[in-house]
């Protein structure tokens, strides 16, 4: 048994979504979660710049001695997980595999659809890991990043949600898509305009619940897994926007935030 907390990381506020499924699949673990908001997107960022700002919230993360890793960013698991497993020696877990491995596992027809920030479908790292799994796989990625402000908005239940969706998600329902894979952090905030614009035949995977699911599986492997009996503790650092981030990250915890630092990283 370890006690340490789980270090997570994300770009900004989406991340939250895997951290609000890891307090439920495991909640007797502390957790400490950095948001990145004053670099935010990654998805616009170059590989090496990436992989430069993963590698220096993963040291900020260190330095609060956890025990294991979830890059709770789609952009930067699809970059720099490769590189940082190699370069530190404790468990990271990336959204990108739990997510895809799960979509190959439920579709039917084989015709399988990925939303995403621009960088996450540019990298095709959904596309790449599900044909892994089977090669026969038709795997179709649609980028929609104006659904991020819509979650920080708060109109994801919104007509400006549901138009937007049916604009961009027009071309997966044309190739018949019967699984969605909700490729960016933000979007399970989405799952009813999304559900309602698909249809109740097509399955929405969520890779944060599958990362959390995984998560679980890799401390009980290692002998990680937390014995404590009381309550768990959840720290929250940020680069920047406070504020914005308690009010946010509120609504998508569905708790409040009480207590969040603002740090810099920039010369880790």
């Amino acid at each position: 048994m370890d006690n340490r907390p789980i270090g997570v990381f994300d770009s900004g506020i989406g991340g939250l979504t895997v951290l609000k499924e890891i307090m439920e699949q495991l909640p007797g673990e502390d957790v400490i979660y950095f948001g990145d908001t004053a670099r935010i997107p990654y998805g616009t960022r170059s590989k090496e710049t990436v992989t430069k700002y993963s590698f220096q919230c993963i040291k900020f993360l260190l330095s609060k001695k956890i025990k294991a890793i979830v890059i709770a960013c789609n952009t930067a698991s699809a970059i720099a997980l490769e590189e940082a497993q190699k370069n530190f020696d404790i468990p990271i877990i990336g959204v990108i595999t739990p997510g895809a491995n799960k979509a190959a596992l439920v579709t039917k027809n084989k015709r399988i659809g990925v939303i995403g920030t621009t960088g996450t479908i540019n990298s095709e790292a959904y596309q790449m890991r599900i044909r892994r799994i089977d090669k026969s796989s038709q795997v179709i990625g649609i980028a929609c990043p104006l659904f991020v402000q819509i979650v920080e908005d708060g109109w994801e239940d919104s007509d400006v949600a549901k138009l937007t969706a049916e604009k961009y998600l027009m071309e997966l329902k044309e190739h018949d898509i019967d699984t969605l894979v909700l490729g960016c952090t933000h979007y399970p905030i989405l799952r009813y305009t999304l559900s309602k614009v698909m249809g109740d035949k097509v399955n929405l995977v969520n890779p944060a619940f599958e990362t959390a699911k995984v998560t679980k599986e890799i401390l009980k492997e290692k002998g990680l897994l937390s014995d404590k009996l009381d309550k768990p503790k959840y720290k929250y650092y940020v680069s920047d926007a406070p504020e914005k981030f308690r009010r946010i990250g509120g609504n998508i915890l569905g708790k409040d935030i009480e207590t969040i630092e603002k740090v810099s990283i920039e010369n880790l």
